[in-house]
């Protein structure tokens, strides 16, 4: 009997890595099409040791690929119709990097594992939404995890709340955000101290690499 879970997940696969193929993210990469589906080719074994599915409104499983730039990886998202889009300079969005302590892979492409919008911590400052999922045993989002996950689900930014990215931080009190703007999915950026009633912490439950 075939092991329908893994079946469907490798379609899933399949899916997202059409999706980075079709919507141009080969030539960000300054990478062949062959290319890219070779190096995702290997996230395929990892698919087999994801946890079961814990919650409904959870993503089991998103496809990141870093070193695209943002400010053109963001209007790759599509939303309705509607393209994404950020107001935020390319050096600006560069100085975002990885915080401390953050176990990521040595090397992209990787798994982001049982991912949360963070419908949770709505209302909740992102300086008291880390502590809260840290302590949850959970991860926050960086900023290109959270442009992978859009990418690939952009109608979450309907179904559920807005997101804050806690992963990334560039030394101020800016902490980057994804929400939709005149129908858009926007890339933004809001004060770390300040709660809103539609924005939530991104989260996950790990990583995987291949």
């Amino acid at each position: 009997m075939p092991d329908t879970t893994y079946d469907v997940l490798s379609a899933e696969l399949d899916r997202q890595v059409d999706t980075l193929v079709r919507k141009g993210v080969p030539a960000l990469l300054g990478l062949s099409e062959a290319r890219l589906r070779e190096r995702l080719e290997a996230l395929r074994e990892p698919l087999a040791e994801l946890p079961p599915r814990q919650h409904p409104d959870h993503v089991p499983f998103v496809v990141v690929v870093t070193g695209a730039p943002l400010d053109q990886a963001m209007p790759l998202v599509e939303l309705r119709g509607k393209h994404g889009f950020t107001t935020m300079a390319a050096d600006d969005l560069k100085r975002f990097a990885p915080i401390e302590g953050l176990d990521l892979p040595a090397a992209t492409p990787y798994l982001l594992v049982d991912v949360d919008t963070g419908g949770g911590t709505l209302n909740v400052t992102p300086d008291d939404a880390l502590p809260r999922i840290v302590g949850a045993g959970r991860s926050p989002l960086t900023v290109d995890e959270g442009v992978a996950l859009v990418t690939h689900h952009p109608e979450l930014l309907r179904t559920h709340n807005a997101f804050s990215l806690l992963g990334s931080r560039c030394g101020d009190r800016r902490v980057t955000a994804i929400w939709v703007s005149a129908g858009r999915p926007r890339l933004g950026w809001c004060w770390a101290g300040n709660p809103h009633t539609w924005l939530g912490s991104a989260s996950c439950a790990g990583r995987l690499g291949a």
